[in-house]
């Protein structure tokens, strides 16, 4: 009985000094394996459903969605759409959802917001996949990009992709090739790869000489105009209209245009005739 007591007391005590912690509530999640949990690629972890607003019975919210890749390839580029069901299951909105550059086993968190006519009880994903179940936004076409004259450095997107002609796998969407090459115009030209897009395919590109002479100097500065002459000491370069002569020990490289001449016709005077 007497330690009936000193329990009782010491709970009391408890509960008055706040020392018992109340049970903390989980905040609930919702996890989709994507495809399918046997074999799935990605893992995606939707935090609670928080109401932002309200505007004519239209509900906005967010959701802290955490995104997880289960497989050993990087993805570049992902999206979704997210349909939000009721109790019944009853869509009663949809938003999209996008990732990015998430390597094998990486994890991202996005903020995925959306609206709704009603509190979402659920949701289902959606991705437009191909026969092996990968979604659009993940394939890869492989396309040969050839330049003229070849030996041109490629970028796609803004990333170094070799020199051509190069075998470069592009994922669904317009990119962008650029081309440099010495004595060459840089050049760049977009490509839109479809869905329906095949392998096999290539693109040829054509490089344009530059206008004008190219005259490096060795402090690195570069003068583009046209070489007027050469000699074993000096060179002159006219640049806008302006003949600028330079020390050769100055010049480091010239790179020189192709030219057409024109041969001019000969021109004949009459013979002067005189008077009989």
């Amino acid at each position: 009985m007497k330690k009936y007591c000193i329990l009782a007391a010491l709970v009391s005590l408890l509960l008055v000094f706040g020392v018992v912690p109340a049970k903390a509530k989980s905040e609930p999640t919702l996890v989709m394996l994507w495809p399918n949990a046997t074999a799935p690629t990605l893992r995606l972890t939707f935090g609670k459903f928080r109401q932002m607003g309200a505007y004519a019975g239209q509900l906005s919210f967010v959701s802290d969605v955490t995104v997880e890749n289960m497989s050993s390839k990087p993805i570049p580029r992902a999206s979704f759409t997210v349909y939000l069901l009721d109790k019944a299951g009853v869509r009663i909105g949809d938003g999209v959802l996008h990732v990015s550059d998430l390597g094998p086993g990486q994890q991202a968190r996005v903020a995925f917001q959306f609206g709704a006519v009603g509190i979402p009880a659920t949701l289902s994903l959606s991705a437009r996949n191909d026969a092996s179940g990968v979604p659009t936004s993940l394939r890869t076409i492989p396309l040969r990009v050839v330049s003229v004259p070849p030996g041109a450095t490629l970028k796609v997107d803004g990333q170094d992709a070799g020199v051509t002609p190069r075998l470069v796998n592009l994922t669904i969407g317009t990119h962008t090739l650029e081309f440099s090459k010495e004595g060459y115009a840089t050049g760049s030209t977009p490509v839109e790869i479809t869905q329906d897009e095949l392998p096999g395919g290539s693109i040829t590109f054509e490089l344009g000489g530059l206008s004008r002479d190219t005259v490096e100097l060795r402090d690195g500065a570069v003068l583009l105009g046209d070489v007027i002459s050469m000699s074993m000491t000096s060179v002159v370069i006219r640049v806008d209209g302006k003949d600028q002569p330079y020390a050769r020990n100055l010049v480091k490289k010239i790179i020189l245009v192709e030219r057409e001449t024109v041969q001019q016709p000969a021109v004949i005077q009459p013979a002067s005739q005189t008077p009989q």
